[in-house]
């Protein structure tokens, strides 16, 4: 009777560990580094981090909400994802549960044709909020090149001034931050984007490296996204440079919408709510290109990457794609 009721006891406890042992080993967190073959999991319960093994081409990212049962993680649902073209044509995502799309910039090395035009439209066609960093403003190049971003775009993103350097404008920006957003840092090789983290978080201390005084270009220093909080609020994440961003899932009538400088012809509507800005009668982009409100320069611009967007509406691959979507 004795020995009964003792296993009895002895056996819901046990019960009781392995319940509370499962409990703790299906927990919730997000990714916060990305290794290949391993990744880096802030938990929500107590703000630690684990390294848990995934495998290669996983299609994990840094941002990624996930649930982790020993060493097995499971990827939630994602709000949003962002992903970019290569120039082979392959496509990485560069980041998700995103809501703010940090395009890093400066005078030298000087960001590839269109590529904060791509970002921009990118960025709103998956509703994220588009800003522009100009950074390194403690070169003799940068007010003229800072003059020139904001000409073009501070009618249709917000801007911000920098210097990891010296910390101008740092403040501003961290402010923004503070609101609760989670952004990430694009931009191609050698324009600061992990010395803007580490002038804002000293305490990262990440790897940076030096222009190329002959080709004016950067060395490619960080090679893992990693997501960081910031002491006011907000989150960001840090990604290696890269030249190409070629749009992803992205239609022409989506790149006619979000074109950066084409919001002023929202007061004068298009005649054809299926207008592309070319030859279309009662075309209010085309108007204000004639009357030289829309710079020339722009548009031709607009021209050329809507050229590359129809190209690839055309392959068969991508019409699938677009036709399972809908359904």
């Amino acid at each position: 009777m004795y020995n009964l009721t003792i296993e009895l006891l002895l056996t819901k406890h046990k019960v009781t560990l392995i319940s509370v042992k499962n409990q703790i080993n299906r927990e919730k967190g997000v990714i916060v580094a990305h290794y290949g073959v391993a990744v880096d999991v802030r938990f929500e319960s107590d703000g630690q981090t684990k390294m848990v093994r995934v495998k290669r081409n996983s299609g994990h990212v840094v941002g990624d909400n996930v649930k982790v049962d020993g060493e097995v993680l499971t990827r939630l649902e994602r709000d949003s994802e962002l992903c970019r073209r290569d120039a082979r044509g392959g496509i990485h995502i560069v980041g998700a549960n995103l809501d703010v799309l940090s395009i890093v910039v400066c005078c030298e090395p000087l960001p590839p044709p269109g590529f904060i035009d791509r970002a921009i439209v990118a960025a709103r066609a998956n509703y994220l909020q588009p800003t522009i960093l100009v950074n390194k403003s403690d070169l003799p190049c940068f007010t003229t090149y800072a003059k020139e971003i904001y000409a073009l775009y501070q009618e249709s993103v917000p801007c911000f001034s920098l210097s990891a350097e010296s910390g101008y404008g740092l403040q501003a920006l961290t402010d923004f931050f503070s609101k609760g957003h989670r952004g990430i840092f694009v931009g191609p090789t050698g324009v600061g984007k992990s010395s803007l983290l580490n002038t804002m978080l000293p305490e990262l201390n990440l790897q940076t490296g030096e222009i190329s005084e002959t080709k004016k270009r950067g060395k490619n220093t960080t090679t893992v996204s990693t997501l960081h909080s910031l002491p006011t609020g907000g989150e960001l994440i840090d990604s290696p440079g890269f030249n190409d961003f070629g749009l992803v899932d992205v239609s022409a009538l989506e790149l006619a919408a979000h074109f950066p400088g084409f919001e002023q012809a929202n007061n004068s509507y298009c005649r054809f709510r299926d207008c592309k800005h070319q030859q279309e009668p009662g075309c209010a982009v085309t108007e204000l290109v004639s009357e030289k409100i829309i710079d020339r320069e722009r548009y031709t611009t607009y021209l050329h990457i809507l050229t590359e967007v129809e190209a690839m509406e055309a392959e068969p691959k991508y019409r699938e794609k677009r036709h399972r979507r809908k359904k």
